[in-house]
């Protein structure tokens, strides 16, 4: 069965998930992840796309993107992906793929999820064993919104403004939310919706978004359809 186009659709949240190959680091050292994050962020401001927010992995990366057009999160990623790999293989001295083939990515219903997908990559290095904290780790967007540093390119959505009237209010909350983890449920939700592109929201959200694309945004029901004899 052929797999279905990427689902993107122009004003709304993407989940976005690249891994390495074969679960090979995608990067070696802090040259490397600045390097990668740099083509990122040049690139996402190219292709007129927000970066939300972003973790990077030994073996894979996770970004939460807003693109102003259909276009943009696809031109964005394949040119990111291009770059870096030849970065890599002429930096430490290889050649073939990096990538584990074409990069995983979903909408998400921002009311809803994205302040917990935010949370979500901002943990996936304390899950992994890595930090103690999100707070100790460099290479997430956790440091920036918790008003522990200034990260350049990245987009607050109007969400995380919400979050307070002042600087301080909006990190000590922003801190706190994760600091309390993700609700029961919701960190598989996140993680099988990008992995397997379908979109992540309630019922209203889905409906209407499926008005706006062709592209089935949930999967069908098993079986035959119910009009084949």
């Amino acid at each position: 069965m052929a797999r279905l186009p990427r689902l993107t659709v122009p004003g709304f949240c993407h989940h976005v998930i690249q891994r390495g190959n074969n679960r090979q680091p995608i990067v070696r050292d802090d040259e490397d992840r600045r390097a990668l994050l740099g083509l990122i962020t040049d690139n996402a401001a190219k292709h007129h796309v927000a970066v939300h927010a972003f973790v990077l992995m030994d073996n894979h990366f996770h970004l939460l993107l807003t693109p102003q057009t259909a276009e943009g999160v696809p031109q964005m990623m394949q040119a990111v992906g291009r770059r870096y790999v030849r970065y890599f293989n002429d930096r430490h001295h290889r050649t073939g793929t990096l990538w584990e083939g074409r990069y995983r990515s979903t909408l998400i219903q921002s009311e809803r999820y994205l302040l917990a997908c935010m949370a979500y990559l901002d943990l996936n290095p304390v899950r992994a064993g890595t930090v103690a904290g999100p707070e100790r780790y460099a290479w997430s967007s956790y440091r920036h919104y918790a008003g522990l540093e200034v990260r350049r390119g990245l987009a607050p959505h109007a969400l995380y403004w919400e979050m307070g009237n002042t600087p301080f209010a909006r990190e000590a909350s922003y801190a706190e939310m994760v600091r309390a983890g993700l609700p029961a449920g919701v960190q598989d939700a996140v993680t099988s919706s990008a992995l397997h592109g379908w979109a992540l929201g309630d019922a209203a959200f889905v409906g209407g978004l499926q008005q706006k694309t062709p592209r089935r945004v949930l999967p069908g029901r098993p079986g035959r359809p119910a009009n084949q004899p």
